[in-house]
């Protein structure tokens, strides 16, 4: 059984409107550059296109890091991160 500040957490910034691909896409580099800065344990972020006026863009986090990177970049929400 995996321990609890074992497992990742996706944070999840949720963008709408005409713009919302775009601005999803522009936002992921941001997060993948906060990595680098940061030096996170995981190196996993991303972007998806929900609908055509819904997309995310999401950076999965250590859950030790968790409260930290969330007070930084303050995401709208956060989910277990399950690898397919």
């Amino acid at each position: 059984m995996e321990k609890v500040l074992d497992r990742k957490i996706k944070l999840i910034w949720d963008f709408r409107g005409p713009g919302a691909a775009k601005t999803a896409e522009h936002y992921e580099k941001h997060l993948a550059e906060f990595i680098i800065i940061e030096e996170l344990k995981f190196d996993i972020t991303g972007f998806q296109h929900m609908t055509d006026m819904h997309s995310i863009a999401y950076l999965v986090v250590a859950e030790f890091e968790m409260k930290e990177v969330r007070e930084i970049l303050k995401p709208q929400r956060g989910e277990v991160y399950l690898e397919n």
